[in-house]
C-alpha cells in the first residue's frame, strides 16, 4: 500500500496523556468519503477531562460492572461488561468512579453539533459515534483526509475530548478503519488497497462479530476476514444464516451500498444493561427491568411514540443469547404497561436464568406508530397512568433524571436513572 505517514506505536497512555501525536496512515486521496467517527473510552475520558487527578491514571467508569475503562486500565486487561470485582482483581490501583449520566449527554451534544457543522449528512450511532458524509466538500472544506484533520482538532479544542475517525468508500471499512485507528487517530483507506488492509484482520474486527459468532466462524476453519471473503457465500449462509452469512460475505468484499442517512425513521426504542457475573436475586433484576422500562418508555413519550412488540434480549454466562417477545393489542408508551408485560417475559425466562446465570438483561419495543394516530380511549387518562407518566416526564425534564425514582432504585448505580439519548427532541416539540 502506498502508504504516507507512519502510524504511532500502541500505548497504554490516556487520550488525553497523547494531546498533540499523530495517528495517521494517510494513503493517496481518493473518492473515501464516508468517516466513521467514535469518541475514544467516552465516559472514562470525560472524568479525566473534568477531573485532573484522574489523568494518565487507570479508571474505572461503574462499580458493579465496567461501564467504561480508560487506556491505563484497559492495558490491565480490563474492558467494558466486565464484573467490578474481576476488573479490581486485574488492576487493584484502579480508581472507580460512579458514572455522571448528564455530564456524558452534555459532552455528546457539543460533540454532535461539531459534527453537524462539519457535514450535511450525519447519522448518529450512539452517544460517542456518528458517521459523516462529506462528498461535494472538496472546494468548500478540502479533502476527506483535511476534513476528518479539522474535525478532530475541532472536538479536541472545544470540547477537550480525544476521537478516532476511519475514512474509507463503505460504512463497515470505515467503522474497521477508525477501530484500527485508535487511540485518538486518524486512517483513511484508498480504495485502491482497500481489501489488502481488509483481509488480513481477524473476524472479530467486523461490528457484529461477538464471541458466540466469531467461536462459529472459527469453527469453520475462519479467523481472517480474507477466509470469509474466500468461502463462497452459501457455506457462509449454512454456518451462520441467510442473513448473517450474506451480510459478512458483503462486508468481507466491501460490497457494502448503505448510505449514511440523517433521520432514518425510528423502528425501535431499547436499553440494556450488563450485569457482570454477581448472581442478582430476584427483587434486584426486578429493579434493574424496571429501570430499563422507565428509560425506554420516557423516550418514546419524549419523541411521541407508541409500540406493540416488547422484546426481552438475555445473555447468560456461556456467552449464548435468548430473547421473548409480546405483541400487544394496542400500541402504547405507558410505563406501567411495558413493565407488566416486560415482568411478565422476565418470569417466563427465570428457570433458564437460574441455570445457565445471566450476564445482561435487555429491553426493545418495537412496532412503533406516532401517538398522535392512536385511537383515543375513554377514560382519556386510560388505564395505564398516563397522567402520572406525564408528571414524572416533567418533573425529570426540570430537575434531571434522578429527582423521581423508584423505591426499588434508592441508593443503587445511578447508571439506573432514566436518562435521555442526546438528540431526542426537546419538551414540547
Amino acid at each position: 500500500m502506498n502508504v504516507v505517514g507512519q502510524k504511532r506505536a500502541a500505548t497504554p497512555a490516556t487520550p488525553l496523556a497523547i494531546a498533540g501525536r499523530t495517528c495517521e496512515h494517510t494513503f493517496v486521496y481518493s473518492e473515501a468519503t464516508i468517516l466513521h467517527a467514535d469518541l475514544d473510552a467516552f465516559y472514562a475520558s470525560v472524568e479525566q477531562r473534568d477531573d485532573p487527578a484522574l489523568r494518565y491514571r487507570p479508571v474505572i467508569v461503574g462499580g458493579g460492572v465496567v461501564l467504561a475503562a480508560s487506556y491505563e486500565a484497559r492495558a490491565r486487561g480490563i474492558r467494558s461488561a466486565m464484573g467490578g470485582s474481576k476488573a479490581r482483581r486485574l488492576c487493584p490501583e484502579a480508581i472507580v468512579v460512579p458514572p455522571r449520566w448528564e455530564a456524558y449527554v452534555e459532552a455528546s451534544k457539543a460533540v454532535f453539533a461539531i459534527f453537524d457543522d462539519t457535514a450535511p449528512i450525519v447519522e448518529r450511532l450512539s452517544i460517542d459515534e456518528a458517521f459523516l458524509d462529506v462528498r461535494g466538500l472538496h472546494a468548500i472544506s478540502g479533502s476527506p483526509q483535511q476534513i476528518a484533520t479539522k474535525l478532530r482538532q475541532t472536538v479536541r479544542e472545544q470540547v477537550g475530548l480525544p476521537i478516532s475517525i476511519g475514512v474509507a468508500t463503505t460504512k463497515a471499512l470505515a467503522k474497521i478503519a477508525s477501530n484500527a485507528a485508535k487511540p485518538d487517530g486518524l486512517l483513511v483507506i484508498d480504495p485502491e488497497h482497500e481489501l489488502a488492509f481488509l483481509h488480513p484482520l481477524p473476524v472479530e474486527r467486523i461490528s457484529g462479530v461477538g464471541p458466540a459468532r466469531a467461536e462459529k466462524l472459527h469453527r469453520g476453519g475462519l479467523r481472517l476476514i480474507g477466509d470469509i471473503a474466500n468461502a463462497g457465500e452459501p457455506a457462509l449462509m449454512a454456518l451462520l444464516g441467510r442473513a448473517a452469512g450474506r451480510q459478512l460475505y458483503a462486508v468481507a468484499h466491501n460490497r457494502e451500498v448503505r448510505r449514511v442517512q440523517p433521520r432514518r425513521r425510528r423502528r425501535s426504542f431499547g436499553s440494556q444493561r450488563a450485569l457482570g457475573r454477581s448472581q442478582l436475586s430476584v427483587q434486584e433484576l426486578d429493579a434493574v427491568l424496571a429501570a430499563l422500562v422507565d428509560r425506554v418508555t420516557r423516550r418514546m413519550r419524549r419523541s411521541q411514540q407508541a409500540g406493540r412488540i416488547i422484546v426481552l434480549r438475555l445473555r447468560f454466562d456461556d456467552f449464548s443469547r435468548a430473547s421473548r417477545s409480546r405483541t400487544l393489542a394496542r400500541p402504547t408508551a405507558a410505563t406501567a404497561r411495558v413493565l407488566a408485560t416486560a415482568g411478565a417475559l422476565l418470569g417466563e425466562a427465570r428457570p433458564m436464568i437460574e441455570r445457565r446465570g445471566l450476564t445482561l438483561v435487555g429491553l426493545t419495543v418495537s412496532g412503533l406508530e406516532g401517538e398522535r394516530y392512536r385511537q383515543l380511549e375513554l377514560p382519556l387518562d386510560g388505564p395505564d397512568g398516563a397522567a402520572l407518566d406525564a408528571a414524572l416526564d416533567a418533573v425529570r425534564d426540570r430537575f434531571g433524571p434522578d429527582a423521581v425514582t423508584r423505591a426499588a432504585l434508592l441508593s443503587k448505580d445511578p447508571s439506573l436513572s432514566a436518562w435521555l439519548m442526546p438528540g431526542e427532541p426537546p419538551p414540547g416539540t
